[in-house]
């Protein structure tokens, strides 16, 4: 075992995060030419902790609510059904035009029509996530946390979830958390901010345990050179991430393990699905196979909440990469952006090709 967890611990795994509703059209048709949606609860980073909580990990989430506001109520309801616990203020509207949740318009595609995804933020409660409203001492001290996961949306939504993720980080150093950070790059969300984000995500980058991303989140985010060689098909992108890896791995040697997925995508249903890693020195590769894709938002989350489950389970390195690898390609068999894991045993049937009923 190659990361050593803290010991008698209330939670696994902890996430900040911004809570919205993803409303997506019925029977895979486009947004923009649909009059029925299926409304549902969504973040990314509760699509990472739905592995752990949904195989019986506890979970607990940090956000902010609406005070009143019936969709904070689906968001709460929501959270409990995925055997989460969270904590949060509840802040008040301000009338009309106050804050909200967050929408996510997203249709799925469908064969040579590929998804589309409007992010509607505006109001969004979410970006007042403060340490005011928490208690870093009881959370992290008195109850306990394995592994905190840090996304760098939230890290980049606003100047207070900036600081607030630095701030959780921090504490979660000081007790004894592991740190797993997820750089996560938008350029919408950075626009006007680089030195700022740059120091903020290079501080948690200094302190984190498991860093994720791809080539350029790690040059963007946190300034390393970018590799050398081009070509975008996949044996490029392995050599590229791998020379990528080794850059930062000198800038920030305390990180234990690094992780990106591979994709290629045939058509919107059908993608070639991979992953690479790299742990204490080994590189792990699953070369892309095939899977079949019902809605692709949230594989890449599946492969975090799987890759980090095995870390919390204690199980050897192989393994890591395996299970976050099924567990992505779960993901993108659910209608919801998160996977919801029916035992262990599914999850290594996807990854050994068994897709055969089981009675």
């Amino acid at each position: 075992m190659s990361i050593e967890l803290k010991k008698n611990a209330k939670y696994a795994l902890l996430v900040p995060t911004s809570m919205g509703i993803r409303l997506t059209p019925a029977d895979g048709q486009p947004f923009h030419c649909s009059d029925t949606f299926k409304m549902q609860v969504t973040s990314a980073e509760t699509n990472v902790a739905s592995i752990s909580s949904f195989l019986g990990l506890p979970v607990k989430v940090l956000t902010a609510f609406v005070k009143g506001s019936p969709v904070a109520r689906m968001i709460k309801d929501n959270l409990a059904g995925r055997h989460m616990d969270y904590e949060g203020p509840e802040i008040e509207q301000g009338g009309p035009w106050g804050y909200r949740h967050q929408f996510n318009l997203a249709d799925s595609g469908y064969g040579s029509r590929g998804p589309r995804v409007q992010n509607d933020r505006a109001g969004e409660v979410g970006r007042l996530l403060d340490v005011k409203y928490f208690d870093l001492d009881k959370i992290f001290g008195q109850e306990g946390v394995q592994i905190v996961h840090l996304s760098g949306l939230v890290g980049a939504l606003s100047p207070e979830t900036s600081r607030f993720c630095l701030e959780l980080a921090r504490a979660a150093k000081k007790y004894g958390t592991k740190i797993s950070f997820d750089l996560n790059f938008r350029a919408s969300f950075w626009k006007g901010r680089e030195q700022e984000l740059h120091d903020i995500f290079s501080e948690i980058a200094s302190i984190a345990d498991i860093l994720i991303g791809n080539e350029e989140d790690f040059q963007l985010c946190l300034g390393i050179k970018g590799p050398e060689a081009g070509g975008k098909d996949i044996a490029s992108k392995i050599d590229n991430f791998k020379e990528m890896v080794l850059r930062v791995k000198e800038a920030y040697p305390q990180v234990t393990a690094f992780a990106t997925t591979l994709r290629q995508v045939v058509n919107a249903n059908t993608h070639l699905w991979g992953a690479i890693t790299y742990v204490d020195g080994v590189w792990q590769v699953v070369e892309p196979r095939e899977i079949g894709v019902l809605d692709r938002i949230g594989g890449g989350d599946g492969f975090v909440g799987g890759f980090l489950y095995a870390i919390l389970r204690g199980w050897e390195v192989e393994k890591w990469t395996q299970f976050g690898w099924a567990t992505g390609a779960l993901a993108t068999t659910h209608l919801t952006d998160y996977a919801q894991p029916a035992d262990e045993d599914q999850v290594w049937s996807i990854w050994s090709g068994n897709a055969r009923v089981k009675r």
